[in-house]
């Protein structure tokens, strides 16, 4: 499995030496010591920390070990059956959460890729047998063509072209997308509305010219959440909200929450 340079110009193959990886055209990336090496070039961010904050990386990883997601990661992780030494990326892996249960699930070799370094740096330091990489997924995958047996996107950013061109023949793509009644109870206590927003032909529309959707499926659990748990999902969900908003937040104590996803199996 073969990285390589994100340096625009260059795209070689990059090759491990201590903990530098080099390309034939001299430029180095060094290993962090956590493990996760850093690929993200200056034109490929949108700001100084792009990504997720470390404030909602921590939220997330808090509300997820706390279990109240389990069914739905249980199903995503059957959603795309493997065998073991498959490869899989994990594009827009945020904390590692899902890759860490598939590498449990099928012993697979798997790869995350994400552009928040507070997201790799915590996935590199709880599952150090995966390969973690600092990259915009948007604009280049820093792997060779048809490098993988399958790829995941779970409710991050979506990009076919790359997708298609890092998947070998036949491999699997597994879009999920938060369902159109996801976290409704929340959003109409805090955000002050109740809309359903489905975005799963859109996507499939997307995806349409360059592969196949061979299943869909739509995956519902309801959680009682505390307060804590009430705000880290709202903190790892939404970053921009405002103090009516937080401070409507600061009032809720525990709520029945709907969580759901849609599951979009292409090939």
């Amino acid at each position: 499995m073969h990285l390589l340079c994100s340096v625009r110009t260059c795209h070689q193959p990059l090759a491990l030496r201590e903990r530098i990886y080099v390309c034939a055209n001299g430029h180095a990336f060094d290993v962090a010591r956590s493990g996760y090496v850093n690929l993200l070039q200056p034109q490929d961010r949108r700001s100084h920390a792009p990504g997720d904050t470390p404030q909602a990386v921590t939220a997330r990883r808090r509300f997820l070990e706390r279990g109240f997601a389990a069914p739905l990661v249980d199903a995503i992780v059957a959603a795309l059956p493997l065998r073991s030494g498959d490869t899989l990326l994990d594009a827009g892996c945020g904390e590692g959460h899902h890759l860490g249960a598939f590498r449990r699930a099928y012993a697979i070799e798997g790869h995350g890729v994400d552009i928040s370094v507070p997201a790799i740096e915590l996935a590199a330091k709880r599952y150090r047998d995966c390969t973690w990489v600092v990259a915009n997924a948007d604009r280049f995958l820093p792997y060779a063509d048809a490098s993988f047996h399958a790829v995941a996107s779970i409710t991050a950013r979506l990009s076919p072209e790359e997708f298609r061109r890092v998947l070998a023949p036949g491999g699997a793509l597994l879009v999920v997308l938060p369902g159109a009644d996801d976290l409704i109870e929340l959003r109409a206590a805090v955000l002050g509305e109740r809309v359903e927003r489905d975005r799963t032909q859109r996507t499939i529309e997307q995806f349409a010219p360059l592969f196949t959707l061979e299943r869909h499926a739509r995956i519902e659990h309801h959680a009682e959440l505390d307060r804590d748990a009430i705000a880290d999902v709202m903190s790892s969900s939404y970053r921009g909200l405002r103090a009516r908003e937080r401070e409507k937040l600061d009032t809720l104590r525990a709520m029945n929450v709907t969580l759901s996803r849609d599951l979009l199996l292409f090939r």
